[in-house]
């Protein structure tokens, strides 16, 4: 299980610093939410922070970039440029998919889709054979603190499954990735319905531990 802490609840004006907390505790991913306030009805950061954050941080961890933007198309290069590794990107968000996420592939980066709440499972299932990851979200996106969506549980295993035949049929392996919600209590269940890499957020960053003590509950959860 891969958890990527979503830098949004960390401490935004010790960024660099919250972030390398999360390295320091054995964490690689580090998941950047980029809003734009159109798409999602809130706005967060863009290129120059990442670049600025992968300054700081060195080039080993990855940069999990979701794109909760409109011109995403027209926009990845920036964020591939700014260091990012990684780009996911929504299915409402683009006017050609398959075109979108080959471009994506092209340009250097792995490439995921993002499916919301009330998305279709089919539009992933269509492209699932050029992505690296499927981004389930189990809240709406566009803000924090929101309680988990239990019915994203029939998606991820459908998905799970048609991964699992892309692979014996000798095709790409696929992640699974379930941002919202995530927490001790629930990550173990997501683990046994198929999902190899949860964003956690508050469960991370949070007043109540440091990055390290928040980790060892989850892993002794996962456990």
């Amino acid at each position: 299980m891969i958890i990527a802490p979503s830098v949004l609840t960390a401490n935004l004006s010790a960024l660099a610093g919250d972030c390398r907390e999360a390295l320091d505790a054995g964490l690689d991913w580090l998941h950047l939410d980029v809003m734009d306030g159109n798409f999602v009805p809130n706005l967060t950061f863009g290129p120059p922070v990442i670049r600025s954050l992968r300054k700081a941080l060195g080039p080993d961890a990855v940069f999990d970039a979701h794109l909760m933007i409109e011109n995403a198309e027209d926009s990845y290069q920036q964020y591939i440029d700014a260091g990012c590794n990684h780009l996911s990107i929504h299915v409402e968000a683009v006017t050609h998919l398959h075109r979108a996420v080959t471009a994506i592939r092209e340009a250097g980066a792995t490439v995921g889709v993002v499916l919301n709440p009330g998305t279709p499972i089919e539009a992933a299932l269509e492209v699932l054979s050029e992505l690296d990851l499927v981004l389930v979200m189990s809240v709406n996106p566009g803000f924090g603190g929101q309680s988990f969506i239990p019915s994203v549980e029939k998606k991820i295993r459908t998905l799970s499954e048609a991964i699992k035949n892309q692979v014996a049929a000798g095709g790409r392996p696929v992640q699974i990735q379930v941002d919202g919600g995530v927490k001790a209590h629930n990550i173990a269940m997501l683990r046994e319905w198929g999902v190899t890499n949860c964003v956690v957020g508050s469960g991370l960053f949070n007043q109540n531990a440091n990055v390290a003590d928040n980790l060892a509950i989850i892993h002794e959860a996962l456990q």
